[in-house]
């Protein structure tokens, strides 16, 4: 029997200005789990380095980065550094870039982290992983018209 084609992975990022969160889809391609947080370096060379060796390592085969808008919809000043970083990561790795609304999703993070019994104290190594996990989840739940949405952002 021939081995079946491997499921496309995408890397999911919530992009800020001191951290950036990663997430990646799973094997079966429905679900974004949490990598790290990256802590910024001076040099965005390093961050995008960084990046590009967890798309290698990960096989990915696309880039879901989140667009932070202003609720009214328009581009923030960080969404445009968010877009500019994002669109150089595709073009050191050569792989597709997705742009994903994230409005509220720092705001869901918190909420979710509450909720799963984290002290505000514990949120800051996490909270940007899990905004890349609900921005990546929110890219893969749109791909899969018949499954049930998972994540209200988006």
């Amino acid at each position: 029997m021939p081995e079946a084609a491997p499921i496309p992975r995408y890397l999911g990022l919530d992009i800020g200005s001191k951290r950036i969160g990663v997430a990646v889809s799973n094997e079966l391609g429905f679900t974004a789990v949490p990598v790290l947080t990256l802590t910024r370096k001076r040099n965005s060379r390093d961050d995008l380095r960084s990046l590009a060796r967890l798309c290698r390592r990960f096989e990915c085969v696309g880039i879901v980065a989140g667009n932070p808008l202003h609720l009214s919809g328009e581009a923030s000043s960080q969404a445009e550094k968010s877009r500019a970083f994002a669109e150089e990561l595709a073009a050191l790795t050569g792989l597709p870039l997705h742009l994903r609304d994230e409005r509220l999703t720092s705001r869901e993070a918190h909420a979710i982290l509450y909720a799963s019994g984290k002290s505000r104290q514990e949120h800051k190594p996490l909270v940007d992983q899990v905004a890349a996990v609900l921005i990546l989840q929110s890219f893969l739940d749109a791909r899969q018209p018949g499954i049930p949405h998972t994540s209200s952002t988006g």
